[in-house]
């Protein structure tokens, strides 16, 4: 999009940006200038649609601004300052020269200083002003002046963005630095330089947030679609006659591998990553940015790690969002070059800055967290959104494909237990009910291939053959879903609004509520049938009353829209609330949107971070958990772990969870064997962090064995207590009873020790039985203390320490339970 596009006149806005430190919860790095005139018409729109003055749930432009994050290229100028600041570990340095055009200039060379900076010596100051043009048909310029010191010295950054061989500004991460020596001076000549129509200064765009888009997808509240301008549209023909033979041959061999990857077949899978390969050797960005990361995790190409470094290191150098995404994950988990966070966070930043979304969810994920960078809600809060827009835009009314999140740990310690996966087996048995008339099963095997999970793949032709069978017996679910397949469309079902019309009719007249609730979508829009708000508002109601998540979910637009009815917020939260406990993606964006931008409900960053996080991780790239779990069973464990891996950098628990399992466990030899315990330390802390108990009780075991870490007794003791108090763990309670009664990490207290003992029993039946042991040791120990305080003779006991060692009370336990065990046969055999 072009940089200094004009706002819309109502969405003017003045700013003037200062960065600070950020405190957390309430960015900082602006503050915006609204005229009054936008404040007066915003607050005149909300007593129209029954506002009143005094509620507190509805804010006033300013406040909504105010707390909204920063958007566009704000953002961008922001996120630019923050990846040169000290993340604990060192000053991130892009790459230094000292040839900026900007100094070339004649007129502006003398402001600057001859001798080379030490970047790592100057503290970056205040970021004063920035300047933004055009510098050629396929070329841009973002220009950052920032204030050093009180002295009017100052330091300009440069970043350019290029066309590529595609047609698409990728931004570079060469960045060019010069020091000023006289900031006044410079401003002066600068704006004699360029004229107004030539630079902006701070040029942050600022949009009220939107209601639902009724035109188009009105369950998505604020999702907005970019469109090139007439310019730029003219700029890619340019490039497109332009390219060379080569470029030309390197861009019909992707679009030929694309073509073969959509079928799906895994020959053509083979014959795609060979032309693919080839595309990349002709220097087709598209084309190397795919095989880079088929190297990187093993996909269909041998996994390379070596490779892939090289390729996304030439790709960040032309600035590829995506090679700069692989360099940082790379830095990040210090494969193939030396661990770095700060250089990490460079590319992270640019990768986001150029619309990578695996970058602003790593970005979103460590704003959040305070993984490397100072925690910063409006931060995440920012980067999160442009993912979860992206995903709520590509929601379909099948509600997409199932994300099913497996945890290696569980698997591994509830064996024979249900993880969720079908296994060939059961789904075979289903297919012979099905093809024998089970109307159930059909129904059953039609929804499972047409949304997909349960280590299922989506499959519409198997999914319409079943649902067709199952309508045929008039079965009301098996209409209602091919009136969905006919209303969607696909490459296997047509879309046809009056085939979806008969067929959701049909099932609407048997009381059916996704049938209703598809009636009421066609009223809606006004697909296949005139549109009708009052019908619509019917149809979804009865939906709703049944429970049907899609009539929640739409009543919910409608309140929040006044689509036919009263505007009414508090109508539109109860019923996205109630939809979002069904899991719908919309549901989650809709909430999120709500509480970020504080309509109908006091905003909270935190929240709207954790519901758009939520949306975020149900995207497309979500399906190499079930890839990764595949090959993990089937014993390819690096490339397992590497899928995984990547997921836990984009913040995914369970990904988290399962690498610090298989790093525990031993089982790769992709990383240093010194290294093992330390890594899977941070990723059990980081899944701990999240919520996830066990990882938690892993923290406080690492602390008190001193894996990866020294033995730390008040550590672990701090880390069992959280798990018990917050999540009610069993283990933890039981470890900290042990710790009371040895004295570790904490005071020595018998009375503690059986009172966490009995927690522990009372929480989980599966406690019962060590805990009896404990308590049994427990009493024999307290007995002992008391006649050794009333009889000299005790004193003897010593000598139990002197040949059994500190440890001598695990023995003691182990002939309790010896002993248990033999009265349980006993009382056995006598039953028998």
């Amino acid at each position: 999009m072009q940089e200094n596009e004009d706002t819309e006149k109502e969405e003017i806005v003045q700013t003037m940006t200062r960065p600070e430190e950020d405190s957390g919860d309430q960015s900082e790095h602006s503050q915006v200038y609204q005229t009054s005139y936008m404040a007066e018409h915003q607050r005149r729109q909300q007593l129209e649609d029954g506002a009143t003055e005094d509620e507190n749930e509805l804010k006033t432009p300013e406040e909504n601004i105010e707390h909204t994050e920063e958007t566009n290229m704000e953002s961008e100028t922001q996120k630019s300052a923050d990846v040169y600041a000290d993340s604990d570990q060192q000053k991130i340095v892009a790459k230094e020269t000292y040839t900026d055009d900007i100094a070339n200039q004649g007129v502006l060379k003398q402001f600057f200083k001859e001798d080379p900076i030490d970047w790592n010596s100057v503290d970056l100051g205040e970021l004063h002003t920035v300047f933004r043009r055009k510098s050629g048909p396929s070329s841009k310029e973002t220009i950052l002046v920032y204030k050093i010191g009180n002295d009017g010295s100052s330091r300009v950054d440069k970043y350019i963005q290029k066309m590529d061989s595609d047609g698409e500004f990728r931004l570079q991460i060469d960045t060019n630095y010069e020091m000023v020596e006289n900031l006044d001076s410079f401003d002066e000549h600068m704006r004699a330089l360029y004229p107004p129509d030539m630079y902006e200064e701070d040029p942050v765009s600022h949009k009220q947030p939107k209601g639902p888009d009724t035109s188009e997808n009105p369950q998505v509240v604020d999702v907005g679609q970019g469109q090139l301008s007439e310019e730029e549209s003219r700029e890619e023909e340019d490039t497109e006659e332009e390219l060379t033979e080569e470029q030309i041959k390197g861009k019909e061999l992707f679009k030929e591998a694309e073509t073969l990857l959509k079928t799906g077949n895994t020959k053509d899978a083979k014959l795609a990553y060979e032309k693919l390969v080839e595309a990349s050797q002709l220097n087709n960005t598209k084309a190397m940015e795919t095989v880079s990361f088929a190297y990187l995790l093993g996909d269909h190409l041998g996994q390379d790690v070596q490779k892939a470094l090289e390729i996304f290191q030439h790709l960040a150098d032309i600035g590829s969002p995506k090679g700069q995404m692989g360099m940082g994950f790379l830095y990040s988990t210090g494969l193939a070059v030396n661990s770095s966070q700060a250089k990490a966070l460079v590319y992270f930043t640019f990768a986001a800055l150029g619309g990578d979304p695996w970058a602003q969810m790593t970005l979103g994920y460590r704003y959040w967290a305070g993984n490397a960078v100072e925690t910063s809600c409006e931060s995440a809060l920012t980067y999160y959104k442009k993912v979860a827009t992206k995903v709520a835009q590509g929601v379909t009314a099948s509600g997409g494909s199932i994300v099913q999140r497996i945890r290696l740990l569980d698997e591994a310690e509830n064996i024979g237990t249900g993880t969720g996966l079908l296994d060939d087996d059961l789904i075979q048995y289903y297919q012979f009910l099905a093809d024998k008339g089970d109307v159930q099963a059909q129904v059953g095997l039609g929804q499972l291939h047409y949304q997909g999970g349960r280590g299922v793949d989506i499959n519409h032709e198997r999914a319409l053959n079943y649902f067709l069978q199952a309508a045929e017996a008039g079965n009301a679910n098996a209409m209602a879903f091919l009136g969905k397949m006919y209303s969607e469309g696909s490459s296997v079902v047509p879309q046809n609004n009056d085939t979806a019309l008969r067929y959701y009719q049909k099932a609407a007249d048997k009381g059916n509520p996704i049938g209703q609730s598809g009636l009421g979508l066609l009223y809606l829009y006004g697909k296949g049938v005139d549109k009708d708000y009052d019908k619509a508002f019917k149809y979804f109601t009865l939906a709703a009353d049944q429970g049907w998540v899609d009539g929640q979910l739409q009543l919910g637009t409608m309140y929040f829209g006044g689509l036919g009815i009263r505007r009414d917020y508090k109508m539109a939260l109860k019923y996205f609330n109630l939809a979002s406990q069904s899991g719908h993606v919309l549901a989650f964006f809709n909430l999120a949107q709500m509480h970020a931008t504080g309509t109908g409900i006091l905003r909270a960053c935190h929240t709207a971070v954790e519901l758009f996080k939520n949306v975020a991780e149900r995207g497309k790239w979500a399906k190499m958990f079930m890839n990764a779990h595949n090959l993990y069973r089937e014993g390819h464990v690096n490339q397992a772990l590497m899928k995984y891996a990547l997921l836990a950098e984009l913040g995914y628990e369970v990904a988290q969870s399962n690498v610090a399992y298989m790093l525990d466990k031993g089982e790769s030899d992709m990383f240093d064997s010194s290294e093992i315990y330390s890594r899977a330390l941070l990723q059990w802390k980081r899944a701990a962090s999240q919520g996830y108990s066990i990882a938690r009780l892993k923290l406080g075991d690492y602390h008190y064995y001193g894996y990866g870490t020294e033995i730390d007794y008040e550590a672990a003791a701090s880390h069992y207590r959280l798990a018990s108090e917050q999540q009610h763990n069993a283990q933890a309670m039981f470890n900290l009873g042990y710790m009371h009664e040895r004295g570790l990490g904490m005071t020595q207290d018998m009375h503690l020790a059986k009172r966490f003992y009995d927690m522990a029993a009372e929480t989980s039946s599966d406690a019962q039985v060590p805990v009896t042991l404990a308590l049994t040791k427990l009493g024999i120990l307290y007995s002992v203390d008391i006649l050794k305080q009333n009889a000299d003779f005790w004193k003897h006991l010593d000598l139990v320490y002197m040949y059994l060692g500190p440890n001598w009370d695990l023995y003691v336990m182990t002939v309790l339970a010896v002993i248990l065990g033999f009265l349980i046969l006993i009382r056995r055999q006598r039953l028998l």
